[in-house]
């Protein structure tokens, strides 16, 4: 359990496995996933290494996988996830993966390219189809079509002289019906009017056999004369993609090709029925399998790119690896090995050996489902460095605390909770259902954070006393209103305004929460900002020291006195000078001052902005308690003495000791010692201390660099300590708006139902103001609170303990 609140102490194996059992064994760590591989071969290429071959053939099954997974989707066929985790195949079992996949691509590649060219038969003729009856609607809508019929003939110069009557071509195809305004220009620009187009729209759209999209087309006729008409006719076909056909010049000729056509029509679409009943069922019989081969594939591919981070030894028969592992999983890690063994059938057992490094372990947190969800949060903005403090589990508390301290309110609580715990309960049916909507997987993990941000909304619900903007009087108000208002206002029945010097008003504090008469009184506003405010600075202060003190845990682990000496405790003196010594002023000021000398009261901001200015002769703002002035002009020496320790003592300090143990200060001439530096005792210390405050070799000490980082991290913190405690005043910001607008949906919606005395009236603004509710209160502030939150946490308190080390 105590790991939970530090990173996992980890260490550096060696693995040495047998060829023929290296497979099953990186196969069962991968399942337990409690090791991070090395890779010994930094310099060897890619494509050189030893199991590239079996790399290249997985990635080429995960790409028919992906080819079959694409046609199953554009089928619209749902694939079959049943939670189902397959064991890894053998690597015999490879070819036969292989030739399924190969088979199962080859045949829809060929249903495929049969479909289409069936399709695009079928287009044709249906286009051919429209033609022919289209073309012949337009000469039957010709007045004399016995002349049209003979004018269509080829045209004969010499039947001119002869005074024979003209005879006029004719060319009929389907064009895309948005061509069909800039085709008739082009045609009649080209041809110079000399040509006569006809069209008529297809009204059902028709399939494109390529992209399987829906077009829309028309049927048109152009005549014309003379063979260079028709040639500039059949260029500008061309170069709109007009398809032609061709159709006969009698109508006996054109009912006998419809005809046939239509037989052709009704024996392809058969034709095109059966394929596609044949391709569905291929395809719902991988939809069945292909979420387990892709799993499997992928775990093949795994494997292999493991085991090319391995060394292979000269004798070609044992596979050398390290690993990182956690030293409390180093039993599961040898359990895995001797399954691996054992299934692979090989007689030699794998060796687990631990090795001496300097090199820092990588960081390692353990999670389950419930802190998993804290854990990202964390992990987000930062992961800390090897055995740091983990901020996960103090996440835990603080993070739904400070979201319901922005989002209080009894019945949103209620309404989050039941949520929250409708997706906890049922989270095994869920998980099974494999939901694919981002949003809905995203608000899945973290339902036990949102369970927590709704349980705490219900407790500061109950300390605001709001529930849908209206509180509960359960245990009756502490103030006494009639003689308020004969004293007070006058008998004006319509005022209420809460004031506790009036004698008999107030007769004591409400049990639990802030009392229900202050949600009908005028200077309701006035007492809650001020209450809330003060609150904000104080949760606030104190969130950013225990994020400080964290740190200490840090120093005293990695056993640096320095950083703490140097480091945590000026740090923790300049912030508890300055701000928290304004929240003891804040509780100073409540307990000092009572209902009748409240109005006497100093304002606390004007006394904190004259502590900086060291301005005490204020005649508007008089001192809180005797002595202010020395202890306050005291606590702002303290805090600025505070900034050069930070900036410049560690510093020098750092560069001392790096000096001393470079110059140990000891030469032995004779067994005589020269020099003013440490003895050789003294000497051998300084460098154990050195070596265990460092994990990794000594890097050459750059003062320029030091000086810098440290003034950085100086400036950043004293500068931090002020913004971050203004940002602490979104808490009450983002309360107040939250209240007002739960009082304003209340009064402008649901007030409207509860003035009429019609119960469907009521039923429909009662459904209005549920939908507003969960979609502006609950989910929009809901989310707005939580990024609050989470800016809160990453910025204002926990990175600290990172930015210690």
């Amino acid at each position: 359990m105590g790991e939970l609140f530090r990173s996992e102490e980890m260490t550096l194996a060696q693995l040495f496995l047998q060829s023929e059992a290296a497979y099953c064994c990186v196969s069962e760590l991968g399942e337990i996933g409690m090791v991070q591989f090395r890779d010994l071969n930094p310099d060897v290429n890619v494509f050189q290494r030893k199991f590239v071959n079996e790399v290249r053939r997985c990635e080429e099954m995960d790409r028919k996988l992906r080819f079959v997974e694409k046609e199953i989707k554009k089928a619209n066929i749902p694939i079959v996830d049943t939670g189902e985790n397959p064991e890894v195949p053998f690597p015999r079992d490879m070819i036969d993966l292989e030739a399924t996949f190969e088979k199962l691509e080859n045949e829809l590649k060929e249903i495929n390219t049969n479909q289409e060219a069936l399709k695009k038969n079928f287009l044709e003729l249906t286009e051919l189809k429209h033609i022919l009856r289209r073309t012949q609607q337009f000469f039957d809508e010709m007045e004399d079509p016995s002349l049209l019929e003979e004018s269509a003939a080829q045209y004969d110069p010499n039947d001119v002289i002869r005074g024979a009557p003209l005879r006029l071509g004719f060319v009929a195809g389907v064009i895309g019906r948005e061509r069909i305004p800039t085709f008739e220009r082009m045609l009649w620009r080209v041809c110079r009017g000399n040509v006569f187009l006809r069209q008529a729209e297809i009204e059902d759209p028709l399939e494109d056999p390529t992209t399987s999209d829906q077009v829309h087309k028309s049927v048109f006729i152009i005549f014309f004369q003379g063979d260079q008409l028709k040639n500039r006719v059949k260029k500008i076909c061309e170069g709109f993609r007009a398809t032609l056909y061709p159709c006969p010049e009698t109508p006996q000729e054109r009912k006998e090709m419809l005809a046939g056509v239509n037989a052709r029509i009704e024996d392809l679409q058969m034709v095109l029925n059966q394929t596609e009943d044949h391709r569905q069922r291929v395809l719902q019989a991988a939809a069945k399998t292909v979420r387990v081969w892709f799993i499997k594939v992928r775990k093949m591919k795994a494997i292999y790119h493991t085991l090319n981070l391995c060394n292979i030894d000269v004798t070609q028969k044992c596979l050398i690896a390290e690993v990182w592992c956690p030293i409390s999983d180093m039993d599961s890690i040898q359990f895995a090995l001797r399954r691996g063994t054992e299934k692979s059938g090989s007689t030699v057992p794998s060796i687990l050996n631990r090795m001496q490094t300097k090199q820092t372990p990588p960081t390692y947190n353990k999670t389950n489902k419930f802190t998993s969800g804290f854990q990202n949060i964390v992990d987000a903005y930062g992961i800390g460095s090897y055995r740091e403090i983990n901020p996960a589990p103090y996440t835990i508390i603080t993070f739904p605390f400070l979201f319901a301290v922005m989002f209080g309110d009894l019945g949103h609580g209620v309404l989050m909770t039941c949520a929250a715990l409708y997706l906890v309960l049922r989270e095994s049916r869920l998980m099974a259902q494999k939901n694919d909507n981002e949003m809905f997987s995203m608000v899945f993990a973290g339902r036990y954070i949102i369970l927590l941000m709704g349980i705490f909304s219900i407790y500061t619900g109950i300390i605001y006393n709001d529930c849908f903007s209206k509180s509960l009087n359960v245990f009756g108000s502490g103030w006494s209103v009639r003689p308020m208002f004969d004293s007070r206002v006058g008998g004006n029945w319509t005022v209420l305004q809460l004031d506790p010097a009036i004698d008999g008003v107030f007769k004591g504090p409400y049990p639990i929460g802030i009392d229900p008469i202050w949600n009908i009184a005028t200077n309701k506003l006035t007492f809650l900002n001020s209450f809330k405010m003060k609150m904000s600075v104080v949760l606030g202060v104190i969130h950013m020291l225990f994020g400080v003190t964290l740190s200490l845990f840090n120093h005293l682990y990695f056993q640096k006195p320095l950083n703490i000496y140097l480091g945590f405790i000026p740090e923790i003196v300049f912030m508890a000078s300055l701000f928290g010594y304004l929240v003891i002023l804040v509780f100073y000021k409540w307990v000092a001052y009572d209902a009748q000398t409240s109005r006497d009261a100093p304002s606390l901001l004007i006394a904190f902005i004259n502590m900086f200015l060291f301005n005490y002769n204020d005649p508007s703002n008089r001192a809180l308690y005797s002595g202010q002035m020395v202890i306050q002009s005291l606590l702002v020496v303290i805090a600025l003495a505070c900034v050069p320790c930070m900036l410049i003592v560690k510093t020098l300090v750092l560069r001392r000791q790096y000096l001393w143990r470079k110059h140990l200060g000891t030469q032995n001439f004779g067994g005589i010692r020269v020099g003013n530096g440490p003895t050789e005792d003294e000497a051998e210390i300084i460098q154990h201390d050195q070596l265990s405050q460092h994990s990794e070799e000594e890097h050459e000490f750059n003062f320029a660099d030091v000086a810098v980082h440290q003034a950085i991290h100086t400036i950043e913190y004293c500068l931090g300590c002020i913004s971050n405690t203004a940002s602490y005043l979104r808490l009450w910001a983002l309360s107040l708006a939250h209240a007002q607008l739960s009082e304003v949906l209340w009064s402008m919606v649901m007030h409207i139902g509860l003035s009429s005395r019609s119960f469907i009236l009521l039923s429909i603004v009662f459904f209005f103001f549920s939908v507003l509710t969960v979609a502006i209160l609950l989910i929009m502030e809901g989310l707005s609170a939580f990024l609050h939150a989470l800016r809160l946490h990453c910025f204002s308190s926990f990175v600290i303990v990172w930015k210690m080390l």
